[in-house]
């Protein structure tokens, strides 16, 4: 794909692949009744419904590692493809299963293809754009994915009063959606063939590389963090004597916070700020904003601190997508982002046993007081972090001088820095 120059407008695939994410977002609510679905229709126990689903999430773990390795090898419009084709069959055989062993093994196969479309998205925008805008770039998808879960929540509430299967065919219709604009509209690529340029392949060894293991580490805190708030927060509410449904509310006003506060990242301020020193300042706002999950008794109070861990979100998310981008040798961005991703997997296996575990135990005060204390033990971390990409960036210029902002803009046509 053609880069856009630093500082001038994103280039039209960007965008394209925006509009098709909010497509195909605005189909994925299913899994949040993926329980609900094996409890009713088949009688199952909460047990076992929990089961199937950390069978489901540990799933994602391999797919996030394929999708890497697919969109550096086979190219990343096809794998794109391949796996939201991979998804609809999947949410379409959930949707038709007559047994709860059928719902399992469909459940798992999703769970192989979930996350096989993240990476090469992912990657087609680093390879679209440069790396000053990168950070933008990413953004922006955060946002897409915001924009299309408003509307998800809609149709959920539509489509699951009348029966809970056709959550699954809307997310299956939504994917391959998707996989047709992804198809039509997005140029090709691609990748070298098997066989050419062994060098470039043999550098490319994303588990020996010590500053994208640290990212790996604090982006799992960080996933730990984020999905402690989307499935513990209507049970804190309930336990507060606030409604449970009142958390989609809240939801909605972070997905609006995240778009609306969009041009913030233009900002010269936050432009001239480090990697490290703005998600340093990211994990502080959400720290303060869990803060106030803590002391909140009031739906006023949550969504002010809401919007507050909202705009410590949108600092980081960005950040932390373009550095892992940086990081990575040529050819290697997808697997570079693949690996960085599943910390998503690993955290959806733990956060929903340490969340109902504290909850019970301890109490949502002691739950979101933990959450921000993480918080601020990442961005402390941070200070650490900094010096290893500052010595990254020096061995990249094979030099020994400190990497200037406007020499860190001028990047070659590969995105690496000269």
């Amino acid at each position: 794909m053609r880069r856009t120059r630093q500082g001038g407008r994103l280039p039209r695939p960007v965008w394209l692949l925006l509009a098709a994410r909010v497509i195909n977002r605005l189909g994925a609510f299913s899994l949040s009744f993926l329980t609900v679905l094996i409890s009713t229709d088949f009688g199952a126990s909460v047990a076992t419904a929990g089961i199937v689903s950390a069978a489901f999430g540990l799933a994602t773990i391999p797919s996030r590692l394929a999708g890497g390795r697919l969109a550096d090898r086979l190219g990343r419009r096809r794998t794109i493809v391949l796996g939201l084709t991979g998804c609809a069959v999947a949410q379409l055989g959930i949707a038709a299963a007559r047994s709860l062993p059928a719902v399992a093994a469909f459940a798992v196969l999703l769970g192989l293809v979930f996350e096989l479309y993240e990476p090469p998205s992912q990657a087609m925008i680093a390879d679209a754009v440069g790396s000053a805008e990168r950070v933008r770039a990413y953004s922006l998808l955060n946002a897409a994915l915001a924009v299309g879960g408003m509307g998800a929540g809609l149709i959920a509430a539509g489509l699951g009063r009348w029966d809970l299967r056709w959550l699954f065919v809307a997310d299956a219709l939504s994917c391959l959606a998707c996989a047709v604009i992804v198809r039509a509209v997005l140029p090709a690529d691609r990748p070298d063939p098997a066989g050419r340029a062994p060098e470039r392949r043999a550098d490319i060894r994303p588990w020996r590389d010590r500053a994208l293991i640290i990212m790996l580490v604090s982006g799992t805190m960080y996933a730990l963090v984020h999905l402690q708030i989307m499935m513990s927060l209507p049970l804190s509410l309930a336990r507060r004597g606030m409604q449970p449904a009142d958390a989609g509310l809240l939801f909605t006003v972070s997905a609006v916070t995240i778009v609306a506060a969009q041009p913030v990242l233009r900002r010269k301020q936050l432009c001239a700020l480090s990697a490290s020193a703005a998600i340093a300042l990211g994990y502080l706002l959400l720290s303060i904003g869990l803060i106030g999950y803590a002391t909140a008794h009031s739906l006023p109070t949550s969504l002010v601190a809401t919007v507050v861990w909202s705009l410590g979100d949108l600092l980081m998310m960005g950040r932390a997508y373009a550095l892992v981008a940086d990081l990575a040798p040529p050819g290697g961005t997808g697997r570079y982002l693949a690996v960085y991703g599943i910390s998503w997997g690993i955290a959806g296996i733990a956060a929903p046993v340490l969340g109902t575990q504290i909850l019970e135990h301890a109490g949502a005060t002691a739950l979101w007081t933990g959450m921000a204390a993480l918080c601020l033990v990442l961005a402390v971390g941070q200070l650490f972090v900094a010096p290893l990409l500052a010595a990254r960036d020096v061995r990249a210029h094979g030099g020994s001088s400190p990497v200037t902002p406007a020499r860190r803009s001028r990047v070659q046509s590969d995105g690496r820095p000269r």
